[in-house]
């Protein structure tokens, strides 16, 4: 072959040219063309399936909120609650005893406060400020195990208590007053209205719901200035910001209970640990809350405890409490401990180490 038989025609060149340039336009054209199609129909698409996926997360989250709602309500409704019932099977003076039981825990300060009917000897709270509902609501630091479980050994005084020892506890710890005689007549009510609020749970058993909540301990410490902001948007409204509560119009009796103070608990009362405080008040306060529709965080309520406790109150010789100091809570606030852990920390945590160490030393 010869070599101008191998070259190429004239204008050759020039019309594979043309041929790439219309190539290039036809592939321009298509994708305007799929561009003018495709662009408005992914604007009209795209806001449906982000609304689609919306719509998904939303009943996803209702889903797992109905679940949870069902679960709490399940819980709630296994918890004990207390009935004070009627009197069948008693006698009239058994029952009118058990009534006279209520009304001193529902009404303490008219018979036993600074003005009494009957003595004077606390401090003009009443039993169900921390008992709620006389002692029946569910986790409202409520009777629910007392009949059950009493006699029972008890750490704090190191021997076997009965409910006598238990109510005069709570007189002179929580309403900061002196104990009654075990065979005066309030006592004996007292006791009679215990008994009969446990009448129907099984000997040595605690029912679910007794007592106070027990929250998971925090991580950290507690944060008392947090528990400040918390008291003042959620308590002081009620309690007023001074915390010293807001009496009745009879001056008796308080509607709303001094949080610190001369006239609040002392520092030998349950509630000044802070487990015990904030498990009381994370379904139970502030007014209004249940265990169904708390108000409260659990971070709130252990602030809170923090908050509280660290206002000044009344003082009670605590010398002869825990005498084993081996068995004393991991939030008793003052030592000497069978641990190295501060007073501070005993008081304001972080309270897992603390924990821990106990439950090494137990293995």
């Amino acid at each position: 072959m010869s070599m101008e038989a191998q070259k190429p025609k004239p204008g050759s060149n020039e019309i594979e040219a043309k041929f790439r340039a219309i190539r290039r336009a036809m592939v321009l054209i298509q994708l305007l063309i799929a561009a003018v199609i495709v662009f408005p129909l992914y604007m009209y698409l795209m806001p449906q399936w982000n609304n689609h996926k919306q719509k998904r997360a939303e009943t996803t989250k209702l889903a797992l909120q109905m679940q949870a709602e069902a679960t709490e309500k399940k819980e709630y409704e296994a918890l004990w609650k207390g009935d004070i019932g009627d009197s069948t099977n008693l006698t009239k003076d058994e029952w009118q005893l058990i009534q006279y039981g209520k009304e001193l825990v529902a009404n303490t300060a008219r018979y036993l406060g600074p003005k009494g009917s009957v003595m004077q000897v606390s401090n003009g709270m009443n039993c169900q400020i921390c008992q709620l509902g006389a002692g029946t609501r569910p986790v409202g630091n409520n009777y629910g195990a007392v009949a059950s479980t009493y006699p029972k050994y008890r750490a704090r005084s190191g021997g076997i208590e009965d409910i006598t020892k238990r109510v005069n506890d709570c007189v002179e710890r929580s309403l900061n007053g002196k104990g009654l005689k075990a065979d005066s007549k309030e006592m004996l009510a007292f006791v009679a209205y215990i008994r009969h609020l446990g009448r129907d749970v099984v000997k040595g058993s605690k029912p679910p719901g007794s007592g106070i909540y027990e929250l998971a301990l925090p991580a950290s410490a507690l944060d008392s200035a947090a528990g400040h902001a918390v008291y003042l948007t959620k308590c002081a409204s009620c309690h007023q910001v001074d915390g010293q509560g807001l009496k009745d119009a009879e001056g008796i009796t308080y509607t709303y209970p001094p949080l610190w103070g001369k006239n609040s608990y002392n520092q030998g009362a349950g509630l000044y640990r802070m487990s015990r405080f904030a498990g009381y008040v994370r379904y139970n306060m502030p007014q209004g809350a249940t265990f169904l529709k708390p108000q409260l965080t659990d971070a709130e309520a252990w602030n809170l405890a923090a908050f509280v406790n660290s206002q000044p109150r009344p003082t009670l010789d605590l010398l002869k409490d825990w005498p084993k100091i081996e068995e004393k809570p991991f939030d008793h606030p003052f030592g000497p401990y069978a641990d190295t852990f501060s007073e501070q920390q005993h008081k304001y945590g972080p309270f897992g180490p603390i924990k821990a160490f106990y439950k090494k030393d137990k293995k």
